[in-house]
């Protein structure tokens, strides 16, 4: 039994290195991530000015078969929207919307559930070397150990929230932009419908 303790406990304290590591890499991404939101929201404005305006015209003229003057990703869905004749192609067009959006969203995803996992195990890892010294009366690395349980929580915990937070605020313009181009799949089907009754009578 005290050979499987001894073993259990220089894998968790030869962990520390590597999770330390690995939560710094998370931190600098998630710095990275905070610092390319102002684009990214400047992008997200420029995407929804178009469909705002797009929706309009085709609520005045109704939807024209065209290529779109305009260089956002969002276009280039409700290009093939406006542009498809079978509603299989349509309903594959949303779901590649999805797909996108699901892949956009990976890394904030990650950072928000890895970051609090890495900041427990930063935090549960030196507790057993604190213990250690604890009971040699080593006060000194007890207290360092201590420091670097606490300091490893406090990183963790805020990766987590930058993660969470931008998944948030993410999902909800994913899922304005969805609803659109639903709306947009479901106009154009509409339309083809009353063509047929326009032909048929």
């Amino acid at each position: 039994m005290e050979i499987l303790n001894q073993i259990l406990y220089w894998i968790s304290t030869g962990l520390m290195i590597p999770v330390m590591l690995i939560l710094c890499f998370f931190f600098i991404r998630a710095l990275l991530a905070i610092g390319g939101f102002y684009g990214l929201y400047q992008k997200q404005l420029k995407s929804r000015k178009f469909l705002d305006e797009y929706l309009l015209q085709i609520e005045r003229k109704g939807i024209e078969r065209s290529e779109l003057e305009d260089d956002t990703m969002i276009s280039s869905f409700v290009e093939k929207l406006i542009n498809s004749r079978s509603a299989v192609f349509r309903d594959k067009v949303l779901d590649d919307y999805e797909i996108e959006m699901s892949r956009k969203l990976t890394s904030s995803k990650r950072m928000s559930k890895l970051g609090p996992v890495l900041g427990l195990l930063g935090t549960l890892i030196p507790m057993g070397p604190a213990l250690v010294g604890l009971a040699s009366g080593d006060i000194g690395s007890m207290a360092q150990n201590m420091q670097v349980a606490f300091s490893t929580t406090v990183v963790g915990l805020v990766v987590g929230a930058i993660g969470f937070l931008l998944t948030e605020i993410k999902q909800g313009w994913f899922a304005k932009e969805l609803s659109n181009l639903t709306y947009i799949a479901d106009l154009i089907t509409e339309e083809n419908e009353k063509k047929k009754e326009q032909i048929l009578n």
